[in-house]
């Protein structure tokens, strides 16, 4: 199945080069000079540096199209993709940085030939360890992916879990298949709300074997899920529409509906969501939640991406949600944005509640955070 987020496509590979930017500046007559195809291709409306570099050089561009292939393969073999996809641009925002290339930087005095040698050398390590088999383990940024691949009974299960999830979502129409994969990233992130993992990044691996069992429990309930389904992805995906209880779980229904109307999922992945507050009546309940979100393909800071899927306006430089005017700032890959707002809900007839906030605007607090 082929990549379903255009968008994105770019910021997977990093080269950025069928992608066009709003307003983008013109290019330094250093880049035009110096790459062979710059012209040919209009690298000039690419967005970044390290794209135009990628899309003008023929040995960058040859390196980036076998990197697209390998990032590629990778997401076929991996359920949960938008977390693959964020631990690319991860990967992207680190090399650039690794390479000399930073945020808002002119190529002017950009030195072309030890940063694009740098690039390929990058590139070509990157190709070599995505197709190592025990990548999917090693780049995993979570608690819950770093308890799991630690403990080789998870590491079975969950693999086996993903295999039987792919082979399910397979037999989905595309735009089914997009949501499917969203609901069971979405179950992943509720999993670790409900494992106690959600906010122990920072916490030494010893200190979370107690949410094992939970993880096990959670994954083996998911399996028998899908082995009842008996390959109808229809018994599985897309009938969950309202919530059991007013809490976390029910917020990200909510962000993920909000995101879904509003093609989000191009330009931004739901990384966690925290449950701050709850006011609960016998008809109404009101959640205030943390939610938290990277950046895995550029937007205005200011745009209708910005506010339909972010809630806010935001100043890169002082990493506030606020308007600045004349801003044509845009918010790059791997920018984590947090968001604190109240969503409400409804309960319905059957004793489910459904959200009834269904624009993200607008927020109580934002905060923009260069990434990863």
């Amino acid at each position: 199945m082929r990549i379903i987020m255009l968008a994105a496509a770019a910021a997977l590979i990093g080269t950025a080069f069928s992608v066009r930017a709003e307003g983008t500046p013109e290019s330094d007559r250093s880049l035009r000079d110096t790459l062979p195809l710059f012209e040919t291709n209009r690298c000039a409306e690419v967005r970044d540096t390290a794209g135009q570099l990628f899309c003008g050089d023929p040995e960058l561009r040859s390196a980036g199209a076998r990197l697209n292939a390998a990032v590629q393969e990778r997401l076929n073999r991996i359920a949960d993709r938008r977390m693959a996809i964020e631990e690319n641009v991860e990967w992207i925002a680190s090399r650039n940085l690794s390479c000399g290339i930073f945020d808002r930087q002119g190529t002017a005095n950009l030195q072309i030939v030890p940063v694009k040698a740098c690039l390929l050398k990058q590139t070509e390590e990157r190709i070599a360890i995505l197709n190592d088999p025990n990548f999917d383990c090693l780049a995993t940024n979570t608690p819950a992916g770093t308890l799991i691949c630690s403990d080789p009974s998870l590491a079975i299960a969950d693999r086996e879990l993903n295999g039987q999830v792919l082979a399910l979502i397979g037999r989905m129409k595309e735009d089914e298949a997009r949501n499917a994969f969203a609901e069971y990233a979405r179950w992943t992130r509720n999993r670790d709300r409900r494992c106690n993992l959600t906010d122990k990044d920072n916490v030494p691996l010893t200190e979370l074997s107690s949410s094992e069992a939970c993880l096990a429990e959670y994954i083996a309930r998911k399996t028998a899920e899908v082995d009842a389904a008996k390959g109808d992805p229809k018994r599985v995906f897309g009938r969950l529409t309202f919530s059991r209880t007013p809490d976390a779980d029910a917020v990200d229904l909510c962000v993920a509906q909000i995101h879904a109307a509003n093609a989000c999922s191009d330009f931004l992945r739901i990384s966690r969501i925290i449950q701050i507050d709850t006011e609960v009546s016998a008809e109404q309940a009101l959640v205030t939640a943390e939610v938290e979100m990277k950046v895995v393909s550029p937007f205005a800071v200011c745009s209708p991406i910005a506010s339909s899927c972010t809630g806010t306006c935001w100043d890169l430089r002082s990493g506030q949600a606020k308007s600045v005017p004349g801003s044509r700032d845009s918010l790059p890959i791997a920018h984590r944005l947090r968001i604190e707002k109240s969503f409400a809900f409804q309960k319905t007839d059957n004793g489910d509640w459904r959200c009834d906030t269904p624009v993200l605007q607008p927020i109580e607090l934002g905060v923009a955070l260069r990434g990863p």
